[in-house]
């Protein structure tokens, strides 16, 4: 890997407590100006990965570069080139909007006169001029991250890291929230590197994405590109919960490329899922296995994410133990980095 994209991942391993190999040999790169989608299970090594390229963790081996920077020898640098929003909101609540950015701008070195004067254009950029003056806590969940947004911005990085920016945003915040992202990297050129649990965000909004799973990069490339690896139709095939097991008899049909079982579903890629109905229903029925339901669906993220892990996405997971702590690390390091 040459390193001349924004973000490069060469080898990176993390392993804790001498055995717990987090991450695994993780190798990718993002282009200057890219927004890349990273997604994986929890504990597939995701938290570990950003921590390890945004300067707050150490890896085992292996190294990550930010803009040309090698970040375990520039780490300092390196901080002050990147932004990062994390899931939790990291706005403080007893400070105005403006406020927190004045004194974001502040720990970053710029001048009182130059921070007053970026926090008010971010403050109009990030439609917060009429709430500009108000305490932070009595902001409404996407004016907090639109806020979070802005802090992250307030030193005009070059690689901004977002750590699933949306979660627990309705629609509309979420959309709004995206709309920003999108009209600033247009603008700027910036590099968008982005963890998600919203699969409808990486597959409109995100250039190229990678799986993770289990600390390895299982599948990587445009969200069109991981679904056609998939090819064809997949038809869902639900059967009765005391049917036996007809995995040999749907995989013996025409036009069958794989059959994965799950509990009492049956997941069927083949080349065209209205051909592959009825003929799947009626040797299911000579194998005395009732069918209970059907479904035909192209493609989707969430069939590649399904393909490539074994597991369904869930977005109601939240971060685990070592996501918490690595989180925690990782605030802490930003923090002395902008001092």
């Amino acid at each position: 890997m040459q390193g001349k994209g924004a973000i490069v991942a060469e080898d990176l391993v993390k392993v804790y407590g001498g055995k717990v190999r987090a991450v695994d040999g993780v190798s990718f790169e993002v282009a200057h100006g890219e927004i890349f989608g990273f997604l994986g299970p929890n504990g597939a090594g995701k938290t570990t990965t950003v921590s390890m390229l945004s300067a707050g963790l150490r890896p085992t081996s292996g190294r990550g570069i930010i803009d040309g920077l090698e970040v375990g020898q520039n780490a300092e640098a390196v901080k002050r080139r990147i932004g990062v929003i994390f899931q939790e909101s990291t706005a403080d609540g007893d400070l105005t909007g403006r406020e927190n950015l004045e004194v974001a701008a502040g720990t970053y070195g710029i001048s009182r006169a130059e921070g007053r004067e970026r926090a008010t254009a971010l403050i109009a950029e990030m439609h917060l001029t009429e709430a500009a003056d108000r305490y932070a806590k009595t902001y409404s969940g996407g004016m907090r991250r639109r806020l979070e947004l802005a802090v992250g911005l307030v030193h005009r990085p070059k690689v901004l890291f977002l750590d699933e920016p949306t979660l627990g945003l309705d629609p509309q915040g979420r959309a709004g929230f995206w709309g920003f992202v999108q009209k600033l990297r247009k603008e700027t050129g910036m590099t968008v590197f982005v963890t998600t649990h919203y699969l409808d965000e990486a597959d409109t909004m995100c250039d190229r994405i990678a799986i993770i799973d289990h600390g390895k990069i299982v599948a990587s490339g445009t969200p069109n590109q991981l679904k056609d690896k998939l090819g064809g139709d997949v038809v869902t095939i639900k059967t009765a919960p005391s049917a036996p097991d007809v995995t040999e008899t749907l995989r013996a049909l025409s036009g069958v490329s794989a059959v994965q079982r799950q509990d009492d579903s049956y997941r069927v890629k083949c080349a065209s899922g209205e051909t592959l109905v009825p003929l799947a229903v009626e040797a299911s029925y000579r194998a005395n296995a009732a069918v209970t339901g059907v479904t035909v669906k192209r493609p989707s993220l969430d069939e590649v994410f399904l393909e490539f892990t074994g597991r369904e996405f869930r977005e109601e997971e939240g971060p685990t133990a070592t996501d918490r702590a690595v989180m925690m690390q990782r605030v802490r390091g930003a923090m002395q980095g902008r001092r």
